[in-house]
């Protein structure tokens, strides 16, 4: 089972590691610890998007939307079975989260709340009419990233914002539309 070029292992590997690395918190010592932590609303959807995600590319089509449904009852995010996301996928919360992007790279946290996806409707999941989110990306409680955009690495999309362009690498968007606010300065 793979997600691109990696395992669903070391996908689920990655993401275990940056949720204890978001909260400084120690290796499980324990098989039960380890489990008891894969079921926490942290957690548990971004375990329930990667078998979705690896059964549908697997072609156990039903399997995957069955997870994804279990998704959006239990933990309220819908994520699209077909959307790629890298590893180290973190969700402080979860409720009223739809992520319908062609792709999503490491390492990204994303809030309550936010829609990522196609500016009007798109059952046919037009991959030019969907946005490709970078590496390290943070997008706020209650923002919008709509359209064929690109969003570069290292993004930070403030809540509440409604971002319709695409943004380069390091930078800060805010605003209805949102527009860049902050430029980072690489640090050497």
């Amino acid at each position: 089972m793979e997600q691109g070029s990696q395992s669903l292992r070391s996908l689920l590997r990655a993401d275990i590691d940056r949720q204890r690395a978001l909260f400084n918190a120690p290796l499980a010592t324990s098989k039960i610890k380890l489990i008891l932590g894969m079921l926490s609303p942290r957690f548990a959807p971004v375990l329930l998007y990667r078998l979705s995600y690896s059964m549908n590319r697997r072609g156990f089509k039903i399997l995957a939307r069955f997870f994804s449904l279990l998704n959006y009852t239990v933990f309220g995010i819908e994520i699209a079975v077909i959307c790629k996301i890298g590893p180290g996928l973190f969700f402080p919360h979860t409720q009223g989260t739809v992520i319908g992007a062609v792709s999503i790279g490491a390492n990204a946290v994303i809030y309550q709340g936010v829609t990522l996806g196609a500016k009007d409707l798109d059952f046919t999941y037009d991959e030019s009419r969907r946005p490709v989110v970078g590496d390290n990306v943070v997008i706020g409680a209650g923002a919008k990233v709509l359209g064929g955009l690109t969003l570069g690495d290292n993004v930070t999309v403030a809540a509440n914002s409604v971002l319709l362009m695409s943004v380069p690498a390091d930078v800060v968007v805010a605003g209805m539309p949102a527009k860049i606010v902050k430029q980072r300065t690489i640090e050497s």
